[in-house]
């Protein structure tokens, strides 16, 4: 099922995608647009973070579990994604379903997160940036509190699974797919975002919207 008005943002650690989250949501108004990210602020998410940082150690397969449990959340919650996009909200997602099957696929295998994922709605549409791991290294690196997962040998083995399980993911569920060059600079990338966006109703609604007030 596509939920219509949901796009999702997704490429290896450092590829930019929270920076353009951002700039998105001071050019949209708050009234008509829901900005959000997985892991969320939950109390799973927040457990996920801890992990994701190194604090707490579990094990593959926990987390693909919680992946899946805190996605439930943010989904169906009463003032979740499902909700916003059914109120004619445009919300966007900084990773989703992807993000599992990719990151949490290479240690459990693809039969287990697929099946902890089959029931979950698809984007109407997903923005992959596209980037060179060696690239993202050298944003990354410059962090002050690094992800486990940030490693230059690991997110070589990432890129290769964004490419080969994207494709596969989106022309299952029908969604359409933009890849955005990650290499190119912040604003010659909003750009590139606006553009993929511009093509939706739902922001078009939301742009006449602004100009008619």
């Amino acid at each position: 099922m596509i939920l219509q008005n949901f796009v999702v943002l997704e490429g290896t650690d450092g590829s930019g995608t929270t920076t353009q989250l951002e700039l998105l949501q001071k050019k949209l108004p708050a009234s008509s647009f829901v900005a959000t990210f997985e892991p969320t602020k939950g109390p799973i998410g927040k457990l996920l973070r801890e992990s994701l940082r190194g604090k707490i150690p579990l094990e593959p397969k926990t987390l693909a579990y919680l992946f899946a449990a805190d996605r439930q959340e943010h989904l169906y919650a009463p003032e979740g994604i499902v909700s916003h996009c059914q109120q004619q909200k445009l919300v966007i997602s900084d990773r989703y379903v992807p993000s599992s099957l990719v990151y949490q696929g290479l240690f459990c295998g693809d039969e287990v997160v697929a099946q902890l994922n089959q029931d979950f709605p698809y984007p109407e549409l997903l923005l992959y940036f596209r980037l060179p791991p060696e690239i993202a290294a050298g944003r990354y690196e410059q962090r002050s509190e690094r992800d486990i997962y940030e490693r230059l040998d690991f997110q070589k083995k990432i890129h290769q699974r964004y490419e080969t399980v994207l494709p596969r993911y989106c022309e299952k569920g029908g969604t359409r797919c933009i890849v955005i060059d990650a290499t190119k600079s912040i604003a010659e990338v909003a750009e590139e975002v606006w553009r993929a966006l511009s093509h939706m109703p739902i922001l078009k609604t939301i742009c006449e919207a602004g100009t008619s007030q």
